[in-house]
């Protein structure tokens, strides 16, 4: 996968040759060797992939060989946009014509010298390719496990796969659910602890999630506390899962000393019945600073943590309930790996021998367990199993049982130089936060993870995505609309993550008690104490990435766009929505900055605009509005748009390149003209009433998701438009639908119809769509009896029907609905029987798909 970086900056340094006719001789020849170096250096990456695994060195060479890659093509790319400058102006005077001139002189010599220092550097990994014993293989020989990652698709539905941690714990689960359930009024606390990797998360969540447990606790809220934790952002994050995200609730929060917030969430939750789950408590300090906030209320409410500490899960309450998690047994360890084995068909008899071999040294541990099984499930044939093993066994303690840290550095070593990366950013996140999939797949596209080819570059980094999740390396944590929508790493993977990291400089975050952080890393990550970390010398750093996830980081004008940053790819500022600041100006001169994430801002410069390699903006999350000004629509490159804005923006047709449009109210997108928009994929739109015209939308001819929201009360205007959009695969509507249109695409796979309020019933109209796979009406239907008729919906796989309150009868005809999977069905007082076959159907979790 490396030489694919490598390949892709060859082609860029050629084009470049071609496009800059007037490039003077000693830089062109400088350039040509640059260009020719790397071509000769591609050659040799398909052997050093390979020794990689074994050799932490030559993994720093595989990087260092990235890096310089990508070096070379910002080099470029800035002098491409500092010469430009002012051509237009050429011809107004001579004296603009001499600054123009004198301008593309000083990039000349400024490129020179880096050039020169991408020379030295190609000179040092040359010579320790010889010292490696890196030799020299075609390039395109050979088809391995790098080269097909790249032909990942979005083929896997994922579905919540965390009932096969629980193999032999069924027990456990009812034993628990039994303790949180029993009969007693005060409020008590249930504590499970164990070693990292026995599941004490998992098995939390699935009390958590339980519809015994969500129907007795009208009020939950769910926090990870972590081994560095801050009680103030703690105490907030309850208080949002308790009373909603409301700007009003959050601008007051941010006004709270602790001792309020403690207070109001007192009075919160006193006269309610509530269950907190505090995950992952490594100091009991950490729990006293929190349980004074939980009242008693003598009205059963409880309180769940996890922990590795048993003293800590003794010490929680006197009289509460400790659950110490055992290990597996030997039939439960192989049951489990058997279950998260890609193939088990394809083993082997010889092969189930090893497998029992390499689980039995497991020790009952479900992470290395199931970490193995997706190493495994990689390996293709004896002898490659048989590899793993003598690897693993190299490394086997006096006790005789495989240590959790091997499995997992095996795992890492398996994967690709791509891969490898993709990986390693999940450590930049903080500790148990989950981190949204689109987030995570533009990030990489930014940092140049993602080769460009044929493909969409989305497409590719989620089938990476998608990749690191079958190895196990990468847990789901949501699913919406058959995708993962957040996924989370277990905190022995994150601590690996940053092992590794740190080891080929991949990034570093700071460290506020030392105020330090590596200089040889080109990603910095800040987690708190952000206008200390900026007081630090960056002056002769080259970064490429700098991410604050630092709530009290308010003080945008300290950071040094124009010198410091001027290099960065990917700036990502992740604040409280309340702290406001003003994005200063000088940001426009960020020209390589590809990924832009900003919380907390009122308005954009018009500086905005030079930012021409930019492929992603952020802006508040879509939770708060802001102004965007009207050079926004400068933005040529730019794919995906995220923002809640308040006024039109003008000329928004001429971003070609926008696939992800999120977050525009109706009255911006009304004077639109989308015919230009020919790359737009994903639509959502809010603030409709019945007066505005959609039918436009209908000129976007590669729509595949679509989401309408309207205004409180108000009604669709006329929907037929939707049968238009040829290739529309999900759709989303939110409002009062007067009539529903009698024809859909017949390549829409997935519908949620909420807040319809239809007085017809709609199934006889929906269950002629030949591919939906997917239905959920919520509050979708105000009349006594829906009808699926013989032969209707004839791939639907799940249907939710929720708070239908006026539906009585459900007639089902006996060839209908053939294929379903799941069912659900809440909040239909008056349904007085379901039909006959759907008795034996899956039952599914209220929140399954909103």
């Amino acid at each position: 996968m490396a030489d694919a970086f490598v390949s892709s900056a060859v082609q860029k340094l050629g084009d470049f040759l071609i496009q800059q006719v007037s490039l003077r001789k000693n830089l062109r020849k400088e350039i040509e060797w640059l260009r020719n170096e790397l071509l000769f250096i591609q050659s040799f990456l398909r052997d050093a992939e390979q020794k990689q695994y074994g050799d932490q060195r030559v993994q720093q060479w595989v990087f260092e060989i990235n890096s310089i890659a990508n070096d070379a093509v910002a080099i470029l790319e800035t002098y491409t946009f500092e010469a430009g400058k002012g051509d237009d102006d050429e011809f107004a005077s001579r004296l603009k014509a001499c600054v123009c001139i004198y301008r593309k002189e000083k990039k000349f010599y400024n490129v020179a010298e880096e050039i020169q220092s991408l020379k030295q550097r190609i000179i040092d990994i040359s010579r320790k390719r010889e010292t490696y014993g890196i030799t020299n293989i075609n390039s395109n020989a050979g088809e391995g496990p790098s080269n097909q990652i790249t032909t990942l698709r979005r083929t896997t539905s994922y579905v919540d796969d965390q009932d096969y941690i629980f193999v032999g714990l069924q027990d456990v689960v009812q034993k628990l659910l039994a303790q949180l359930l029993k009969a007693e009024p005060r409020r008590s606390v249930l504590s499970i602890h164990g070693m990292g990797g026995l599941g004490k998360t998992t098995l939390a969540r699935k009390l958590y999630t339980s519809p015994n447990i969500v129907s007795s606790f009208p009020t939950r809220a769910w926090i990870c506390v972590s081994q560095e934790y801050n009680t103030m952002d703690l105490l907030r994050n309850i208080i949002k899962s308790v009373q909603g995200r409301t700007k009003e609730t959050l601008d007051l929060l941010e006004r709270m000393t602790e001792g309020d917030l403690e207070i109001y969430l007192r009075d919160l939750l006193k006269e309610r019945k509530y269950l907190v789950m505090v995950d992952d408590v490594w100091q009991k300090e950490a729990w006293e600073s929190l349980k004074r906030a939980f009242p008693d209320g003598k009205n059963g409410s409880r309180v769940i943590i996890t922990t590795r500490k048993e003293d800590v899960a003794e010490r929680a309450d006197n009289g509460g309930f400790v659950h110490k998690l055992r290990f597996l047994s030997q039939e439960e360890s192989r049951d489990l790996f058997s279950r998260k084995l890609l193939d088990v068909r394809s083993m082997v008899p010889e092969m189930e021998s090893l497998a029992k071999d390499m689980v039995e040294k497991c020790r009952g541990l479900p992470l290395a367990i199931v970490v193995l099984s997706g190493l495994l499930s990689h390996k293709k044939g004896l002898y490659e199993w048989q590899k793993v093993k003598d690897h693993l066994w190299k490394n086997i303690k006096e006790d005789k049982s495989i240590e959790i840290c091997n499995i997992l550095s095996l795992s890492y070593n398996d994967l690709s130089t791509a891969l490898k990366q993709c990986f390693l950013y999940f450590g930049i996140f903080p500790e148990d936060k989950m981190v949204g999939a689109d987030n995570i797949i533009r990030l990489w596209m930014a940092e140049g993870f993602i080769p460009r080819g044929e493909e969409r570059m989305e497409d590719v980094a989620e089938g990476f995505l998608n990749e690191l999740i079958r190895r196990n390396l990468v847990q789901v944590a949501k699913t919406f609309w058959e995708r993962v929508t957040e996924c989370r790493v277990h905190d022995l993977l994150h601590d690996l993550a940053i092992q590794k990291a740190l080891e080929v400089n991949f990034f570093d975050i700071y460290d506020p008690r030392s105020h330090s952080i590596s200089s040889l890393c080109i990603r910095h990550v800040i987690h708190s104490e952000g206008e200390r970390y900026l007081s630090l010398d960056l002056s002769n750093l080259k970064l490429r990435s700098i991410m604050f996830f630092d709530p009290d980081f308010r003080k945008m004008s300290l950071i040094n766009f124009r010198s410091v940053f001027q290099h960065l790819y990917v700036l990502y500022l992740e604040m409280h929505v309340g702290n406001v600041s003003r994005v200063p100006d000088a940001i426009g001169s960020l020209y390589h900055l590809k990924l832009l994430r900003l919380r907390g801002i009122r308005d954009l410069p018009s500086s905005i605009g030079n930012l021409k390699n930019l492929q992603t903006l952020y802006v508040n999350d879509g939770v708060q509005y802001c102004e965007l000004p009207h050079e926004t629509a400068d933005l040529i490159n730019l794919r995906h748009l995220v923002a809640l804005y308040s006024k039109p923006l003008k000329r928004i047709s001429q971003i070609t390149s926008l696939q992800v449009l999120d977050g525009l109210g109706c009255d911006q997108w009304k004077d639109v003209d989308p015919v230009d928009l020919v790359n737009l994929r994903e639509l959502g739109m809010h603030d409709i009433n019945k007066s505005y015209s959609l039918d436009n939308i209908s000129s976007l001819k590669n729509l595949r998701t679509l989401r309408l929201f309207c205004r409180g009360r108000q009604s669709f205007p006329d929907l037929e438009f939707v049968n238009c959009c040829e290739k529309l695969q999900k759709l989303r509507l939110q409002g009062r639908i007067e009539k529903l249109p009698h024809l859909f695409p017949n390549s829409i796979t997935i519908m949620v119809l909420c807040l319809s309020v239809l007085t017809e019933d709609p199934m006889p109209i929906l269950g002629i769509l030949p591919n939906l796979r997917n239905l959920d009406l919520f509050r979708a239907y105000e009349g006594k009896e829906i009808m699926c008729s013989d032969n209707s919906f004839s791939q639907l796989e799940f249907l939710h029907l929720r708070d239908l309150e006026k539906l009585e009868r459900w007639h089902l005809g006996t060839s209908a609905m053939p294929l379903i999977k799941g069912l659900g069905i809440h909040n239909c007082p008056n349904l007085k029987e379901i039909p006959e076959r759907m008795k034996d159907v899956e039952l599914l979790k209220r929140d399954y798909m909103l």
